[in-house]
């Protein structure tokens, strides 16, 4: 089931967003959705680190070393 919910973010945010879940060939509210459902599926453990770390969680799912090492030559140019 599928029920509509309104969500308040500063301007800038929603625009950025918009952009990242187009360039990833998904709509702002799929993005959220993958989003809430990657945590759902978080190990309850994760209560007990830093906010900073919790937040870090996930960023990496889906790449690659290879990905890890593009990413690092471009940084580094």
């Amino acid at each position: 089931m599928h029920t509509k919910l309104t969500l308040r973010l500063e301007d800038d945010l929603i625009e950025f967003g918009k952009r990242w879940a187009k360039q990833q060939g998904k709509t702002l509210s799929g993005l959220v959705s993958d989003y809430l459902a990657t945590l759902e599926k978080l190990p309850q453990q994760t209560e007990e680190l830093p906010p900073a770390t919790k937040q870090l969680l996930g960023l990496a799912r889906g790449a690659s070393e290879e990905d890890y090492h593009r990413y690092l030559e471009e940084k580094y140019r």
